[in-house]
């Protein structure tokens, strides 16, 4: 497999903001399993979902997909075969 390139600072920024974002919404969604009724939780999720996929929609639009199997878009040539991959840096 190809060793993965650097990338600019703001890429690694992004990806770290989309990993705050995604362990937050994890962590709500379990505190909502057992506390549904919770109005400001689930407000907050909501808040950050829409944070979440814009966040990730520019990232996509900037660097290339985040997940593949139809989640997200590729620009011509196919992107999939281009590194550095999200999990690999």
């Amino acid at each position: 497999m190809e060793e993965a390139k650097a990338c600019e600072p703001r890429y690694y920024e992004m990806l770290e903001q989309l990993q705050v974002l995604d362990f937050a919404l994890v962590e709500l969604n379990l505190y909502l399993d057992t506390h549904p009724e919770d109005l400001k939780a689930i407000e907050q999720f909501n808040q950050l979902t829409q944070e979440r996929t814009k966040l990730a929609n520019q990232f996509q639009e900037l660097y290339g997909p985040l997940q593949n199997f139809g989640r997200a878009y590729s620009k011509c040539p196919w992107e999939w075969n281009q590194t550095p991959w999200p999990w690999q840096v």
